[in-house]
């Protein structure tokens, strides 16, 4: 899992450096067409790459097909149905697998412990508040994904959108680095120290999980902003982070079980084979 020490001044000079190269490509397709094995591969290593670091997987994927000229996946990601909604599926599982798999211990603690609350009706472990504070996090994001992910989607999953918001995405990383930073410098003078996770109030995981609804824009990375909005909030840079992976693997998960249907429905027709194996390349 990812160390969070991407410099966040090179992200915005990377990012930009993208914006201008998506914007003078030139992508048109007279028709849709599958996904090939080898772009389904480099693009699942990208995603699988990209996500070890806040930068916003979801706006790579979106701009690489228009930098490496495959113009009829580039012209089709905007659109309100196509073959790269069920690829995405392919995305989304294999993440929320990898998430799974790297914090297994964490969630079965977490699911045992909510599991217990609910019956006792009662709050009294750190595990169980850790629970609840993940379920009122994710409740945000959650709504106004079902609400407005199309939308949003097929008017900004085009490449020099996504460029535009991972250069966004830059400077909320510069944001959350000088976030960190002043609260080094208030520990090391003596002054409050960082809070732990388990002091998080139920209000201020709310505000996290609005944080989240920013990666609903391609190019925004889910876990940058709820890592710099668990900076804002007080919290060091390692109970941040993991609380934001715990907070992502719900919604991504839930976001690829939502979109199944895509990928055995017929947009999924010659794709299949292509998408089901994203979940081993990220």
């Amino acid at each position: 899992m990812p160390s969070f020490d991407f410099h966040p001044v090179a992200h915005v000079a990377h990012a930009a450096l993208l914006a201008h190269t998506a914007a003078t490509v030139h992508h048109t397709a007279s028709h849709q067409s599958p996904i090939t094995y080898l772009q389904a591969i480099i693009i699942g290593v990208l995603q699988g790459v990209t996500e070890l670091f806040p930068i916003s997987s979801l706006g790579h994927a979106v701009v690489f097909p228009a930098l490496f000229g495959w113009h009829t996946l580039a012209a089709s990601q905007s659109r309100p149905e196509s073959f790269w909604l069920a690829f995405v599926v392919g995305l989304h599982v294999g993440t929320a697998v990898a998430l799974v798999i790297y914090f297994r211990r964490d969630w079965v603690q977490i699911v045992g412990s909510l599991a217990h609350s609910a019956r006792t009706r009662s709050i009294t472990t750190p595990t169980e508040r850790l629970g609840w504070l993940l379920i009122v996090a994710t409740i945000p994001a959650a709504i106004t994904g079902l609400l407005l992910e199309h939308p949003l989607r097929v008017i900004f999953s085009k490449p020099a959108a996504a460029s535009a918001f991972l250069i966004v995405n830059g400077f909320i990383l510069i944001a959350g680095e000088l976030a960190r930073r002043r609260a080094v410098d208030r520990e090391s003078k003596g002054h409050r120290p960082p809070r732990e996770l388990a002091t998080l109030d139920f209000k201020e995981a709310g505000l996290i999980g609005v944080a989240q609804i920013g990666a609903l824009f391609a190019g925004v990375s889910r876990s940058g902003i709820t890592i710099v909005a668990g900076l804002f909030r007080g919290l060091d840079h390692s109970d941040a982070a993991r609380f934001s992976f715990l907070l992502a693997t719900p919604i991504i998960f839930a976001a690829g079980v939502y979109k199944l249907p895509d990928l055995l429905g017929p947009l999924g027709n010659g794709i299949r084979g292509q998408a089901l194996g994203q979940p081993f390349l990220t």
